[in-house]
């Protein structure tokens, strides 16, 4: 069964993109945001290539830049971690009549956890708990309410992808990461249907 996107959907899709450099300007290289910027264009994680020149940049960074590397070498076992948690909540989630059937409604709340963990990783790696976009985040937000995608299930997972992501590190560690994660938590809680 294939699900076809409106033409509406699709324009909010690309709208969308929650993460911005906009206020890095000033305590950023342009080199190193264009690195950013170039990862997110292209929907990826920082490479190890792109992580080592953060580091030539800005050799204090690499405590960040590790953590970011790491997070993003073990993205499929937070994601998985995520999902089992917000399943475990909502067992009927993906079942018939559940917010997220049929499967491919699933799936992309899924690849939405891993896009999440991503740009987690930027602002990680950048050293800057403000990475995210108000404009592209009012548009998921309307994407969210087009698509009735359930909000309780959808913070659960990011605030399970904090959890799954903090318990590999030491305390200390996550008391130094836990902002990045709730930054973005606190903006999906901002979410409403209206």
């Amino acid at each position: 069964m294939t699900t076809q996107l409106s033409e509406h959907v699709k324009e909010l899709i690309a709208k969308a993109r929650i993460v911005s450099f906009a206020n890095w300007k000033c305590s950023h290289t342009s080199e190193e945001i264009q690195l950013l910027q170039s990862a997110d264009d292209q929907a990826r994680y920082l490479t190890d290539a792109d992580l080592e020149q953060i580091q030539t940049i800005s050799p204090e960074a690499k405590r960040l830049t590790n953590t970011a590397q790491l997070l993003r070498d073990f993205a499929t076992e937070i994601v998985s971690e995520a999902r089992e948690q917000v399943l475990a909540q909502y067992p009927d989630l993906t079942k018939p009549g559940g917010g997220l059937y049929p499967p491919a409604r699933a799936e992309a709340c899924w690849r939405d956890f891993w896009h999440f963990l991503r740009c987690i990783t930027y602002g990680i790696a950048g050293g800057s708990t403000q990475f995210t976009s108000s404009e592209g985040l009012g548009y998921l937000n309307l994407l969210y309410q087009e698509l009735q995608v359930p909000l309780e299930a959808m913070v659960l997972g990011l605030e399970s992808i904090k959890a799954a992501s903090l318990k590999r590190f030491t305390a200390s560690e996550q008391e130094t990461l836990a902002p990045y994660f709730d930054h973005l938590i606190t903006q999906l809680k901002q979410f409403s249907y209206t």
